[in-house]
């Protein structure tokens, strides 16, 4: 039982907690931090007289209640503990914490809960592990002008004649703490039920319900939740799932049971003038958190240190459920590559790395676990492991896996036993446990070396070494050349000449160095390694077999497919950056891209071109680079062009590859000096600014270095390849740098956290946003907190170039002289109650802090 106080921001509760006594003791102890403990009691079921506490504490360092007996509980017998509490409904995003919005220009509040993972314990005294499952029936008492949700629906709800409510929730099925949830909140809402008759409903503040911002949503909810009963044969468990779409919150959503909770950016929507990027986004984060109903809440991790159980299935799975919404997008085939794979890749390869699988030994380990190695490798291994089994027999394994440990929890070599006997069951035999924890239990990953045999026809030497990128390293730490790093490796191979590619094959490498006889390798032929990139390792050829690759490109690339043809660029890239390869060959690869026309190909190129853009940008022999990569852009540049205004088509219909692909390509004609590119870009954002047109609402306005999920992300309008604002209120939202943002994050941080607080329901007016966030407050002059502006374009090797564009952009707005600029961040300080002034701030490496201030009339229309 639990009353909540939204006045004063305070709640105070009763826990009741049934007791089974496996060994007996005089102490009880459970979790809980925070909070006011106002009485303990203990009885020995419902019947029978209490047991004397004789003294109960709080124990701040290891966050838990200390229960200590006047005498020692019985084994085998049953007690109620009952503890009365209270505390505060926080002001930070965990626990049991408060939000807020402004309706109509009132301030509404609500709270929400987040517990994952181990904030049940400031909510209500709890077992707050996810071994420790239970029931959990729930009461909240409110005022009568709000509602009350939780994981189950309400059985019952008792008005009081003071305007007060207690709305009795079922009890739930068996379940870990740290994803129950509840709320208090005034939100109105919009439902559909199933096939299966789950009552799906989205609530969210009133204006965006009635704006039809969530309905995009809850349809595809809907279509997901029959999409993974089908696909898992597992019904979802609960009567119910409520989408909470909240002002604020610490990730982009949390999976909690029958009750997830998203931030309103990665839920709501208009589809008929969000960018593809925008929509994508929604969806995948909507496609995670339900796997995860089946991955981590019906089926739960024994210990943080496999999180990667959950987290992985729930990221693979988001290209999975995102091509049964759109099967034409090719998320699994392709767009895994370039957002996962060749990402985690990186950050894998660097010698700070750590496995999958990591110990934990106490809460403040867990946190850590959280992050891409956890997501992105954990997604990345299971992509290899369902393409080695067979996708249909991995999926019969994971409905074997779902339905033994329903309601319970499991370990990776619970999956491991499942599927390998799911791959015996159509004979085949191979040992799961003993190939994935190679994979799983160590760090890094292999590249895998293909040797031509001079002596012996139609033989090559495959051999496997750990990759990493510090060639220091490899000289210094002899255990990285041992037999301590060694993997058993599926590698599919597939031999091909001028014309065709044969039907791939798969060798199991095991050892340092193997021979292996390929049948019909010819004089001409060449040899592909780990086709379509289903494998988690690099390949790397002899010279000669690099160069026949290079010119089968040159000749007819489209022998090669779309997947592997990024996969070769992405390697040789990397094992040229790590020292594997000649620093020619990736060079001499890009050499066909003028005739390239799918978009995963021209992606993995770029991504390799930035850095080395950087590092090459001050050398002598600068120009020679950017010349030769301008060659290679300039035909599909001006074969593409420029976007038109698209604001008024409808999104889901626009070819998603091709507005991809254009977007890409002037991303590297202007980043590498493309003069028409500069000056397009310059009219295009400087007509945009003068026209006085207003941003439609929700509309997408991103900076062209703005990442989501370590991704570029860009905006639909042309401008919105210049021009990224994103306006919130300090107080409201604090502004997090954080690694999904970049794209490397530091090993180690959530990456869910690079979701929260990241604004795009941008306004018309900079004064209309500022009022909205609550920063303003209409014929107030001075501001309770203020709003960041972030303002980015092109990155340039001339800094001249980049001072005449922004004098262009900003004309005479722009006060102050000497400014130069690549890509900043403007502070908006609110001075006068008609005006705003930007004030500019940039770190050079080399130079001094320089500001400059730009004064906007507050009239400014964006």
């Amino acid at each position: 039982m639990l009353s909540a106080f939204m006045e004063n921001f305070t709640f105070c509760g009763e826990v009741n907690v049934q007791l089974e006594v496996r060994n007996a003791s005089r102490y009880i102890v459970l979790h809980a931090h925070r909070m006011h403990i106002e009485a303990v009691r203990v009885a020995e079921d419902k019947l029978a007289g209490a047991v004397r506490v004789a003294r109960s504490f709080l124990y701040p360092q290891t966050q838990v209640l200390v229960v200590v007996l006047n005498r020692s509980l019985e084994v085998q017998r049953s007690y109620n503990l009952k503890i009365i509490y209270n505390a505060l409904i926080e002001n930070e995003l965990l626990g049991f914490f408060r939000s807020s919005y402004v309706l109509h220009g009132e301030r509404r509040f609500l709270g929400v809960t987040q517990f994952s993972p181990t904030h049940a314990r400031k909510a209500f005294p709890c077992f707050d592990e996810p071994i420790y499952k239970a029931t959990f029936k729930i009461s909240i008492k409110h005022q009568a002008t709000y509602i009350s949700l939780s994981n189950m629906p309400v059985e019952t709800s008792v008005f009081e004649e003071d305007g007060w409510v207690t709305d009795h929730f079922s009890q739930t099925p068996l379940m870990s703490t740290y994803y129950l949830a509840w709320a208090v909140c005034n939100f109105t809402y919009r439902e559909t039920i199933t096939k299966s008759g789950v009552v799906v409903r989205l609530y969210a503040r009133p204006d965006a319900i009635r704006r039809g911002s969530g309905d995009y949503a809850l349809n595809i909810t809907r279509r997901l939740i029959e999409f993974y009963e089908d696909y898992f044969k597992v019904p979802y468990s609960l009567p119910k799932l409520d989408l909470l779409a909240v002002p604020k919150h610490p990730y982009a959503a949390m999976e909690n049971w029958g009750l997830s909770v998203f931030v309103e950016q990665r839920i709501l929507l208009d589809p008929s003038i969000s960018s593809i990027s925008y929509l994508l986004d929604v969806t995948m984060v909507i496609v995670h958190e339900l796997c995860h109903q089946w991955f981590g809440d019906l089926v739960t991790p024994v210990w943080w240190e496999d999180v990667w159980l959950k987290e992985g299935f729930a990221h693979y799975f988001e290209f999975i459920g995102t091509d049964y919404l759109y099967p034409g997008w090719n998320m699994e085939k392709q767009r895994f590559l370039t957002d996962v794979l060749h990402e985690v890749m990186l950050l894998d390869g660097l010698t700070s790395s750590h496995p999958v699988s990591q110990e934990v030994q106490q809460a403040t380990d867990i946190d850590r676990v959280f992050d891409w190695i956890a997501y992105k490798k954990g997604a990345a291994l299971i992509r290899m492991l369902a393409n080695f089994m067979g996708h249909s027999v991995f999926q019969m394994g994971l409905q074997d896996y779902l339905t033994i440990h329903k309601y319970g929890n499991a370990a990776r070599n619970d999956l491991w036993n499942t599927l390998s006997k799911a791959l015996k069951r159509v004979g085949k035999s191979v040992n799961i446990q003993e190939v994935m924890d190679q994979w799983t239990l160590q760090m890094g990953y292999p590249v895998i070396t293909i040797l031509g045999n001079e002596t012996t026809d139609n033989v090559i030497v495959i051999s496997q070494e750990r990759f990493v990128y510090d060639s220091d390293t490899k000289t210094k730490d002899s255990g990285l050349g041992d037999n301590s790093y060694l993997w058993q490796i599926p590698l599919t191979i597939a031999v091909g000449n001028t014309s065709h590619i044969s039907s791939e094959a798969i060798i199991w490498v095991s050892n340092k160095s193997e021979h292996h006889r390929i049948p019909a390798l010819e004089e001409a032929s060449w040899l592909l390694g780990n086709i379509n990139q289903t494998g988690y390792f690099r390949v790397n050829y002899d010279i000669r077999n690099w160069r026949l690759l290079i010119n089968q490109l040159t000749r007819n690339h489209e022998v090669i497919s779309v997947s592997d043809r990024a996969g070769l660029i992405d390697d040789a890239f990397n094992l040229a950056r790590a020292g594997y390869l000649p620093q020619n060959i990736p060079l001499e690869i890009i050499r066909y891209l003028s005739e390239e026309k799918d978009f995963l190909p021209w992606h993995a190129a770029s991504q390799a071109l930035y850095p080395l853009d950087k590092l090459l940008d001050r050398t002598e022999n600068y120009n020679i680079f950017s010349e030769y990569i301008l060659r290679q852009v300039a035909s599909m540049y001006l074969k593409l062009g420029w976007p038109t205004n698209n604001l008024n088509k409808s999104l889901v219909q626009a070819s998603y590859q091709h507005e991809e692909l254009r977007r890409e390509v002037i991303m590297l004609a202007c980043s590498f000096g493309n003069k028409h590119c500069h000056q397009q870009a310059a009219t295009l954002i400087s007509d945009w600014i003068s026209s006085n047109r207003n941003r439609p609402e929700n509309q997408q306005c991103s900076g062209l270095h703005q990442k989501k999920h370590g991704q570029q992300v860009k905006g639909g309008d042309p401008a919105t390849l210049l021009c990224g604002i994103e306006a919130s209120r300090e107080v409201q939202h604090p502004s997090v740098e954080s690694s999904v943002q970049k794209r490397h994050g530091p090993i180690g941080v959530h990456p869910e956290e690079g979701h929260k607080n990241n604004p795009r329901n941008e306004t018309p007016l900079l004064r209309e946003q500022a009022e909205k966030a609550g920063a303003v407050q209409p014929g107030k002059e001075k501001a309770p907190g203020d709003l960041r502006v972030t303002f980015q374009y092109l990155k340039r090797s001339n800094r001249r170039e980049g001072d005449r564009l922004f004098s262009r952009v900003c004309g005479d707005r722009t006060r102050g002289t000497g400014f130069k600029l690549t890509e900043g961040k403007f502070r908006l300080d609110i001075r006068k109650e008609n005006s705003f002034t930007l004030r500019v701030v940039r770190h050079w490496n080399r130079s001094p802090r320089e500001v400059v201030e730009v004064l906007i009339p507050g009239d400014f229309q964006i």
